[in-house]
């Protein structure tokens, strides 16, 4: 499995939902990747560093599901995400409305990692 190092683009399909997490912007993930993914890294929109794994467990196998709560500072939406695999390889996405989303899905498509919203 190769993926790019930095993939600009995260593709989302919008439809909005009710919070049902500690704030706004806390979301659940699922993988769909066909991968084990070991960290998931959250940031302030172009921040300079990622800062520590939010995932609050060891993995997210390949089929599982994870509650993503992070201190995001109240009422901040726009967040940078990064999601780090079994392998070493990442994929990222920038300036990521989270208050948007309930449920982010990520999907391997062959050439790079693909996220959906709802």
């Amino acid at each position: 499995m190769q993926f790019p190092k930095l993939l600009t683009a995260f593709a989302l399909c919008a439809t909005f939902a009710t919070g049902a997490f500690a704030s706004d912007a806390d979301f659940k993930m699922v993988n769909k990747t066909g991968y084990q993914i070991d960290s998931v890294y959250i940031s302030p929109a172009a921040a300079s560093a990622w800062g520590s794994d939010v995932m609050g467990q060891d993995a997210l196998a390949d089929g599982a599901a994870v509650n993503i709560t992070f201190p995001h500072g109240g009422s901040a939406c726009k967040f940078d995400v990064k999601v780090k695999y079994k392998d070493g390889d990442t994929a990222e996405w920038g300036n990521v409305d989270l208050c948007q989303y309930e449920t982010i899905t990520l999907f391997w498509d062959g050439k790079q990692t693909r996220a959906v919203g709802e």
